[in-house]
Parts: C-alpha cells; structure tokens; sequence
C-alpha cells in the first residue's frame, strides 16, 4: 500500500537536496516546482490568464513566462502575489493530485510531494505526514543571496512571503536541520528513514 508525504521548507532551506536523498531511497517524488512550470507552459490556459490579469510585459518575446519580471512584480507586492497564486495554484493542485495517485496505482510505496507552499495553501490534511527542511532565517537570507544574487532587501521578501519557519516547524510531523553539513543532513535523514518513514504506518 502506498504512503504519500508532503515534504516542504522554507525558501532556500535546502529542500531540493532532502529531496534527491529521499528519491536515492526510492521514493517517489511529485515535484511542486516543475508542475507549475508545466502549468505555465506556452499557449496553456493558465499563461493566458496570467498575461490578461498582469499584461503582456509578462511575457517574453518567445511567449514563455517572464520569470524574472513576475518575480520582481510579486515579491514587492502581496496582492499580486495573491492574484497570481489564484491562478496557478488551482492548476497546480489538480496536477499534484493526478500525478500522486497514478504513483498510487502504480504501486509505489513512498509517494513524496515536494511542495514549497504546503502550509501556505493548508493541504497538509492530505498527506500521512509532513516533512519540514529546517534552516535558521539567517542561514536562509545567506544562501538565497549566494544563489540568486539578490540584494538583502530582496532576499527577505522572498522569505518573508511565506509562513515563518517556525511556525512551520510546530505544523509539522517530522523536521530535518539542515543548516549545517550536507552529511549531518544525510546521517539524519538515515535515521528518519529507517525509524519511519521506510514503514509508514
């Protein structure tokens, strides 16, 4: 029988890595991230919607989704970021939920869904646990800024737009800290593996 977890954190938490970890494992991912790129593609319905609520300057000549623009638009602006959620996340749920049960009856035994925003947009109640990637705010603010090359203004609005982290912290079923090594993280999420999440109960 399969299980299926909700694994999130906050931005810049090191998520991706818990991530690759777990799929070394053999579990199955859903990746949150490249549903809304799908959601988002081309001619799709939702990038129509996108460019008729934000104008066509949210687009590149090529007709894709200007990133950086949107980014720029949403981050500084929460009702924005509100209109914009209103359209993707509707698609992006739907999307999750197909690929989770195809990985259902496909027999997987761990589904995991790799989703930045679980909190955010309360569908934790889905899952048979949730996994949260802890990083410090500070720690949060200095990997977002060596990997995006964002300003520190801009760095914590993009931390600041979502749920703090410790708040996420007391939400969530399980925690791993990765805000030291990467092999502190593994020798961690080793543990977590064979103590529960290899036998889902």
């Amino acid at each position: 029988m399969s299980r299926v977890i909700g694994l999130t954190g906050g931005v810049a938490s090191g998520k991706s890595t818990v991530a690759a970890m777990l799929s070394a494992k053999g579990a199955f991912l859903v990746d949150a991230d490249q549903l809304a790129r799908e959601a988002v593609a081309p001619g799709s319905p939702v990038l129509a919607q996108i460019a008729e609520a934000f104008g066509p300057e949210v687009l590149t000549a090529e007709g894709s989704l200007d990133r950086a623009h949107v980014a720029q638009l949403v981050f500084t602006d929460a009702d924005a970021r509100q209109r914009l959620d209103a359209i993707v996340h509707p698609r992006v749920m739907e999307l999750s939920r197909e690929r989770i049960e195809r990985a259902r009856r496909e027999g997987h035994r761990l589904v995991v869904y790799d989703v930045p925003l679980l909190f955010e947009t309360e569908r934790q109640g889905e899952f048979d646990g949730t996994l949260l990637v802890f990083a410090r705010p500070e720690v949060q603010l200095q990997r977002l800024q060596q990997r995006s090359g964002l300003d520190e203004a801009a760095a914590r609005a993009r931390i600041e737009a979502q749920i703090p982290i410790w708040r996420k912290l007391a939400m969530a079923t399980w925690v791993i800290d990765n805000g030291g090594s990467q092999e502190r993280t593994q020798r961690d999420l080793d543990r977590l593996w064979e103590s529960k999440l290899s036998h889902l109960e």
